[in-house]
């Protein structure tokens, strides 16, 4: 059980890699992309066979992205948001989307009302799960930023230098 959770934290390290590059993120921030990749998935996937919801494990591991992708932000002097949307970004449920998809196609020529309901509420339900998934990793990630953030915008220094129009 354990070897599996880490080969899966593993892989989602990889796959944040992946998408870092894929976003042309700095050289410099690959190797913290990688780990805050693979800690995510490992919480995840952790808190998942501690049977805790893929909702609720989904946000935890988003929201440790998220406070630490902050201070790798200072680290590395580059925005946090650099850090955490690639280590996120693996833990999106592709499954729920792809069965939802697929009780949609299906949902098409189907003529029995008894197995059209069951379809029906099998693709919803995915649909569901993906939607609550995505809003807690979005939650999880803004959350850490908005509450370690010192200053309000228009008490910023840019602010105090420009003038208000009226």
């Amino acid at each position: 059980m354990l070897f599996d959770i880490i080969i899966k934290s593993f892989w989602s390290g990889i796959a944040a890699i992946g998408f870092a590059i894929l976003f042309n993120v700095p050289r410099r921030t690959l190797l913290a992309i990688f780990t805050l990749g693979a800690l995510g998935g490992l919480i995840k996937f952790t808190a998942m066979k501690l049977d805790v919801g893929i909702v609720f494990s989904s946000f935890l591991g988003a929201t440790v992205i998220g406070f630490i992708a902050i201070q790798m932000a200072h680290m590395r002097k580059s925005p946090p948001l650099v850090f955490s949307i690639p280590s996120v970004i693996p833990m999106v449920p592709g499954f729920f989307a792809y069965k939802m998809m697929l009780g949609l196609i299906a949902l098409t020529n189907m003529e029995n009302t008894d197995t059209y309901i069951q379809t029906l509420i099998e693709t919803v339900n995915s649909g569901a799960k993906m939607m609550f998934v995505l809003i807690s990793l979005g939650t999880g990630v803004a959350i850490p930023m908005l509450l370690t953030r010192k200053e309000s915008i228009k008490k910023s220094q840019y602010n105090k230098k420009k003038k208000a129009v009226t």
